[in-house]
């Protein structure tokens, strides 16, 4: 079988916590082609979602001004030879482009599609699929294109009908997001809706006494944050002590450390690695995923920890929209509750504490779901099939 052929993905920020697992899975199933991460910043979680990463513009000391001319202005750099440049592809003899990138082998033929990662991520790396003469996939994922800030000044506002122009496919992580993505202009022939899968565990999850709620994911409005801590104070002046373990960080962070400070049974333990969040999963009483549309916009497109949850078995309690609903059917794989209802949370809540049996329900058919309609083989399979297209057809 012949090695797999590299290809380009670009994320303008790669390594952030909140990202690694989903960023990673898109890929888990591909075996003819080969990601190559390309980035202006790499965090030091980089490594956990591929070996394969470059920083455009390398570390030399004219690194930051190539980047600098590359976001502003879209000024590709060149010579990977010396600097660790972003211009690296050799399309065959007849083509232009360089021979190497992060120590390929010269004379490597490199697929002619170039992934981008969020809508933003299109933007910036357009003038990049430009240069290279590469055909452009983007995957929007759903606050990239519903926040009202990435609208108004931006480089993706000034770049989106030409991205728009020369983008193959946009690749949208849920139906809402698709929605979201025509209203801002994009045909519907260039629409592909495909959730981001799981790895499936090789068994059903055993059945384990439960132990307390469970939050993971970044502390920001759009995630329920508010919501949740009213449900909790809700609960705990029913006399529910049930312990919420929210799992995560960012900007509202202080909103919970002053619920847990008030509120006996809430802790908050940071990010924790991937097998850390599982365990938490298996013998959590729900996942709760109680997501809103912020003020300024930020939507969900589909939460990752929402096919995570289900594939531990862990019953997810969410909102009624976008994503959530498109992959919890509610009485059958999960709960669906009213947006910004803490009443409607903590009945819900309540309920799936009560109920064990309930619990089990959910539990079992959440994990089947899972295995069928997200596995992430499956779903990277399908992004891999829609890549080799864009390529071929590149010629």
């Amino acid at each position: 079988m012949p090695a797999p052929q590299p290809f380009l993905v670009y994320r303008d920020r790669i390594g952030a916590p909140s990202e690694i697992g989903f960023l990673r899975r898109q890929y888990i199933g591909f075996s003819r082609l080969h990601p190559v991460w390309l980035g202006r910043t790499v965090l030091a979680g980089a490594s956990e979602i591929s070996e394969d990463v470059v920083r455009l513009g390398g570390d030399s000391a004219l690194g930051p001004w190539h980047r600098l001319l590359f976001r502003h202005f879209g000024v590709v750099p060149r010579n990977p030879g010396r600097h660790g440049l972003a211009s690296p592809i050799r399309h065959g003899p007849d083509k232009p482009g360089h021979d190497e990138l992060c120590g390929k082998d010269a004379g490597v033929e490199w697929a002619r599609v170039l992934h981008a990662q969020f809508a933003r991520g299109g933007a910036l790396a357009l003038p990049l699929a430009r240069a290279l003469n590469l055909r452009m996939v983007v995957t929007l994922h759903g606050g990239d294109v519903s926040k009202q800030k990435n609208w108004r000044g931006t480089v993706l506002a000034q770049r989106w009908p030409a991205l728009i122009r020369e983008t193959t496919r946009f690749v949208c992580v849920s139906a809402a997001v698709a929605e979201i993505a025509a209203a801002r202009g994009v045909p519907a022939d260039k629409l592909t809706i495909l959730p981001i899968g799981v790895e499936i565990p090789d068994h059903p999850p055993v059945a384990r006494p439960p132990t307390a709620h469970l939050f993971v994911g970044r502390f920001v409005e759009k995630k329920g944050i508010a919501v949740i801590a009213e449900a909790i104070r809700r609960l705990r002046a029913q006399g529910d002590p049930t312990p919420l373990v929210c799992a995560g960080d960012g900007p509202m962070r202080p909103a919970l450390e002053a619920l847990a400070r008030e509120t006996p049974g809430v802790t908050l333990t940071g990010w924790l690695p991937p097998e850390a969040v599982r365990a938490r999963m298996q013998d959590a009483v729900s996942l709760l995923v109680p997501s809103i549309i912020a003020a300024g916009g930020d939507t969900e497109g589909l939460p990752s920890v929402v096919p995570e949850a289900m594939a531990q078995g862990c019953p997810v309690i969410g909102s009624d929209q976008g994503g959530i609903a498109e992959a919890i059917r509610d009485g059958e794989t999960g709960l669906l509750v009213t947006p910004g209802d803490a009443t409607a949370l903590a009945e819900a809540m309540l309920r799936i504490t009560r109920e064990s049996g309930l619990r089990t329900h959910l539990a079992m058919r959440a994990f089947a779901c899972a295995a069928e309609a997200l596995n992430a083989k499956t779903q990277s399979e399908k992004l891999e099939a829609l890549l080799l297209k864009a390529s071929q057809a590149a010629g």
